[in-house]
């Protein structure tokens, strides 16, 4: 009588993360080299897949903690993949100091090197009702009419401008014409100087004086270019161009880059995200690989139809 081989269920030996995830998130999971899109709807378990994948990286030793970069949208969102990753692979989350929002992330890059732009490290981050009242001290500095050209309006062309990586050196004859027939560069440069001299920053430096940094400062881009093995991006459809062109710059190197996003939905238009970013992640990183999560844990079956 021949012996009976008793063979092992492979997904016994598999660690937590990897058991019950479907064959396209296993594969964003697993696929750790190179550049690759998650185009994944609501429901379809993208969260799932993006923390399995650190979870993984950390657990293969891949990357130390302090060696990923690891950026979403909100508080509540990073918060959540934090404890997410924390009950997959314990104390190792303690460990990660660049799991975050893009703002909280800009900040903490900003307090190391901060002298670079011109404020020191215990800069203030000011605050709507600050920055309204900045801008009314310099519109009336400059003698303008304040009911024809509001510090409002002053203030929603500035967070245009930064949303889209623009320092006043970049504004083109359009955006100067934007405010006070021609005034938007003066102005603009005059708040920027004023902020420095105030060692203050609002919220949309916090992601342009980072652009800048990397930009213009060749020795700390390739830093953090060295510093960052993997990246992972999630609402990717949701960046604006000051974001993206921050991602691409950490990720030119080394091209570890993950990012998940909806190709069908972009909640923040009002803040300068462009879709496109995603329509362009092929072009920007060659031979990335998209994969697809299309099956829904979330919806009925009537919302789905």
């Amino acid at each position: 009588m021949s012996d009976i081989q008793v063979q092992n269920d492979p997904s016994e030996t598999e660690p937590p993360w990897l058991r019950g995830l479907n064959a396209p998130q296993r594969e964003a999971v697993l696929t750790t080299e190179g550049p690759v899109l998650l185009l994944a709807g609501a429901g379809t378990g993208k969260t799932a897949a993006l923390t399995a994948r650190m979870a993984q990286i950390l657990y293969t030793r891949q990357a130390w903690p302090s060696e990923i970069l690891a950026v979403t949208f909100t508080n509540k969102a990073a918060r959540e993949m934090r404890e997410r990753i924390g009950a997959m692979v314990g104390s190792a989350v303690e460990g990660m100091p660049w799991l975050g929002t893009f703002h909280s992330i800009g900040a903490k890059l900003l307090r190391r090197h901060a002298e670079v732009i011109g404020l020191q490290s215990n800069f203030t981050i000011i605050d709507t009702d600050d920055q309204l009242r900045l801008l009314k001290q310099l519109i009336q500095s400059e003698d303008l009419d304040e009911k024809r050209f509001p510090a409002r309006g002053l203030a929603g062309l500035l967070d245009k401008w930064k949303n889209a990586g623009k320092s006043p050196a970049d504004l083109d004859a359009a955006d100067n014409e934007a405010f006070a027939n021609g005034k938007g560069k003066h102005m603009y440069a005059l708040y920027q100087a004023r902020l420095l001299a105030l060692n203050a920053c609002d919220f949309g430096d916090l992601l342009l004086h980072g652009l800048n940094l990397l930009k213009n400062n060749r020795d700390i881009l390739e830093k953090y270019q060295a510093q960052f093995k993997y990246i992972l991006v999630d609402e990717y459809q949701d960046t604006n161009a000051v974001q993206y062109l921050w991602l691409r710059l950490l990720a030119q190197k080394r091209k570890n880059i993950c990012c998940v996003g909806d190709d069908d939905q972009s909640i923040y238009s009002w803040r300068g995200a462009e879709v496109a970013n995603i329509l362009r992640f092929e072009k920007d990183f060659p031979g990335a690989k998209t994969i697809k999560l299309e099956q829904n844990y979330r919806s009925t079956p009537h919302i789905l139809a």
